[in-house]
C-alpha cells in the first residue's frame, strides 16, 4: 500500500542559534526511562557515556503503572505455541509471525532477569505464581504485589540503573525534537527548567517515550503519555504505521469527578464478571469466552450496552469470589475503591473502556532499527509487529523488555564502532544546514500570539473530539468531522512558537491526532481495535499495515 503523506506545521518546534545552545556530547542518548528506556541502558556497554533523558520524574512512567503483569510460559500445561497462537489471534491477521514467536520464547528468560535485578514477583508454592487474562488460553501471567507489577518491577530496574555509573539520568527533561543532519540522526535538542536548551549530540539514540493515551478524556495513561516521541520521529522523517490502532481498556473505575483508575484485567481473569444496571450479565451473549474476551470485543460490547440501557457505565462483580483471593490478589484496587465508599468484596464496581495503549508507532524491524539511520526505538511508541491491530493482555511490558534490549545492544555496538570524531562533526559543517534556524512553514499564515492561547481549553477540546469521533466505534462522518476540526486547530497552534512543555505537548498531540484520522479513514473495514459503524466486516483485502511519512 502507497504510504499516506501528512505534513507537519513544523520540522523543528522551536527556533534555535547553535552558537547560543549549550552542546553536551555522549555515545548513547536514550530518551525515556520506563521499562523499556531503562532495559535499554542497561544493556549499553559500561565503557560508553549513555544519558537517559525523561520528561518527568523517573518513577513516573507508563510503565509504573502497569497493574496486570507480564506474559510468558511457566506452566508445565502450557507450551510456547499456546502463547504465540493467542497473540496471533489477538492481532486480527496483523502480527509478524517471526516476532511474536521470538519475543514469546524470549519471555521467561526476560522475566527471569528481572528476578536477578531484585524484583520480587508473587509465588504461589514455591514457584513464581500465574494468573490468566483476557485472550490468553492458559495461565501465563507474572504479577507483582497483588496488582501492581509495574511499580515493583520499575523499582528493581530504577535501582539498578541509578547504580550505573556510566548512566546520567536527567529528570524532568522535555526532549523536543531529534537532531538530523544528512538524513542521519545526530541527538536532540532537550529543554528543562534549570538549564533551558540543550543539543544532545549522540552517536547513536534510542526513542522509549512511550504512549499517547493523553489524547482522549478517558484514559488510564498519566498525564506524560502526550504522544511526544511519535510526534518528534515523524517530524525528522521517520515511518510511522498502524496509528488507527488504540487500545481501549474494558475496565477502567468510573466515578465523576475523580481522575480515571485501571481495574486490572486480572480481575476477570480471576472470575469477575460484567453486568450493567439492571444487574445483567451480558458478555456471554456477545462472544463465547464471555469476560475473556479479548480486550477489543470486550470495550466494545461495554459501550454498546451502555448505549442500549442509556446509563453511563456498566459494573464489575467479584462479590462472589473469596474475599482471601481478593484481598491477595487486588490491594491496589481494593485501596482505590474504598477511597470512595466502595468494598471491593461486596459492591458492584462502576467501570467503563478508557483510552490504555498505543499499539501504532514508528516503524521498527527485527533488531529495533527505524528508517532513520543511527536512531532506534522500542516500546509502546513503535509497530514492531508485535501486536497487530489488537494487544494481547501483558505483552506490553514483556515487549519492553525484549525490544529494549535489543536496542540497547544494537546500538552499544554501533557506538562501540564509531570514532569520537563523529560527535563533533555536525559543529564543523554550516550550522545552517545541520539545524534550521528559521521556521519552515507549511503556509504563510502568521501564527497566533502564543501567550492568547488558553491550552488547557484546547487540550480538552481536543480530548472530546478524539473520545466521540475516533473512539471505539468510528464512521466516515465523524473521521471527516474531526479531521477538519484538528486540522483547524494545527493551524493556528503548529506554527507558534511555544516555550514551555504544555505547548510542545499540545503540538504533539494535534499531530498525532491527524496522523490516527488519516489512517482511520484509510482503512474501510473492522479490524481489532479499529471499529467502524459503517464497515463492519474485516475485510481479507486489507490485511495490511497503513504506512504513513511526512511529506519531504
Amino acid at each position: 500500500m502507497t504510504p499516506l503523506i501528512v505534513s507537519p506545521k513544523r520540522r523543528y518546534l522551536v527556533e534555535f542559534n547553535p552558537k547560543r545552545v549549550p552542546h553536551l556530547f555522549t555515545d548513547v542518548l536514550i530518551i525515556g526511562a520506563g521499562i523499556t528506556g531503562i532495559r535499554a541502558a542497561l544493556a549499553i556497554d559500561p565503557r560508553l557515556n549513555v544519558v537517559l533523558a525523561t520528561k518527568d520524574r523517573l518513577k513516573e512512567s507508563n510503565s509504573a503503572y502497569a497493574q496486570g503483569g507480564i506474559a510468558g510460559v511457566f506452566d508445565p500445561v502450557d507450551h510456547f505455541a499456546n502463547h504465540v497462537a493467542d497473540t496471533m489471534a489477538a492481532g486480527k491477521g496483523l502480527c509478524d509471525r517471526e516476532i511474536v514467536e521470538t519475543v514469546v520464547r524470549e519471555a521467561p528468560e526476560r522475566i527471569h532477569e528481572l528476578t536477578t535485578m531484585g524484583a520480587l514477583f508473587d509465588q504461589a508454592d514455591g514457584e513464581i505464581a500465574l494468573t490468566q487474562e483476557g485472550g490468553h488460553s492458559h495461565r501465563r501471567v507474572v504479577h507483582a504485589l497483588g496488582d501492581a507489577t509495574g511499580k515493583e518491577v520499575m523499582r528493581a530496574l530504577i535501582e539498578r540503573v541509578r547504580s550505573e555509573s556510566h548512566i546520567d539520568i536527567w529528570e524532568n527533561t522535555f526532549t523536543i525534537d531529534v537532531l538530523t543532519h544528512e538524513g542521519e540522526c545526530r541527538g536532540a535538542l532537550v529543554w528543562n527548567a534549570s538549564h533551558g536548551k540543550t543539543f544532545v549530540w549522540a552517536k547513536q539514540t534510542i526513542l522509549a517515550t512511550g504512549g499517547a493515551g493523553r489524547l482522549y478524556r478517558e484514559t488510564t495513561n498519566p498525564e506524560i503519555a502526550t504522544a511526544d516521541g511519535h510526534a518528534m520521529a515523524f517530524r525528522a522523517g521517520c515511518e510511522l504505521r498502524d496509528m488507527e490502532f488504540m487500545q481501549f481498556h474494558p475496565t477502567v473505575l468510573y466515578i465523576a469527578g475523580s481522575s480515571r483508575h485501571l481495574i486490572s484485567e486480572a480481575a476477570r481473569g480471576e472470575g469477575g464478571l460484567l453486568r450493567d444496571c439492571f444487574g445483567n450479565r451480558f458478555m456471554p451473549d456477545c462472544d463465547p469466552a464471555a469476560e475473556l474476551a479479548p480486550r477489543d470485543i470486550v470495550s466494545r460490547a461495554i459501550t454498546r450496552q451502555m448505549e442500549k440501557t442509556r446509563h453511563h457505565c456498566v459494573y464489575l462483580d467479584l462479590s462472589h469470589l473469596p474475599k482471601e483471593l481478593i484481598a491477595e490478589r487486588f490491594p491496589h484496587i481494593r485501596q482505590v475503591c474504598t477511597q470512595f465508599g466502595l468494598d471491593l468484596m461486596r459492591d458492584l464496581i462502576p467501570v467503563r473502556p478508557g483510552a490504555h495503549y498505543m499499539i501504532g508507532g514508528v516503524s521498527v524491524d527485527s533488531e529495533s532499527r527505524t528508517s532513520l539511520p543511527r536512531l532506534w526505538a522500542a516500546g509502546e511508541v513503535t509497530s514492531s509487529g508485535l501486536h497487530g491491530a489488537n494487544r494481547l493482555a501483558s505483552n506490553s511490558l514483556l515487549e519492553g523488555l525484549v525490544f529494549g534490549l535489543r536496542a540497547g545492544r544494537n546500538a552499544s555496538a554501533a557506538a562501540c564502532g564509531e570514532s569520537d570524531q563523529f560527535t563533533a562533526l555536525p559543529l564543523r559543517l554550516d550550522a545552517s544546514a545541520a539545524v534550521p534556524t528559521e521556521r519552515p512553514f507549511t503556509d504563510r499564515n502568521e501564527p497566533t500570539d502564543a501567550a492568547t492561547l488558553k491550552l488547557d481549553d484546547l487540550l480538552n477540546s481536543l480530548n472530546s473530539e478524539m473520545w466521540r469521533k475516533v473512539g471505539i466505534e468510528r464512521n466516515a462522518i465523524d473521521l471527516e468531522s474531526a479531521k477538519l476540526q484538528i486540522e483547524f486547530w494545527d493551524r493556528y497552534v503548529g506554527p507558534n512558537e511555544f516555550s514551555i512543555t504544555k505547548g510542545w505537548e499540545l503540538q504533539n498531540l494535534l499531530l498525532v491526532a491527524r496522523l490516527m484520522v488519516a489512517a482511520a479513514i484509510a482503512r474501510t473495514e473492522s479490524r481489532g481495535t479499529h471499529s467502524r459503524s459503517d464497515f463492519p466486516q474485516t475485510d481479507p483485502d486489507q490485511a495490511e499495515h497503513i504506512r504513513l511519512v511526512a511529506r519531504g
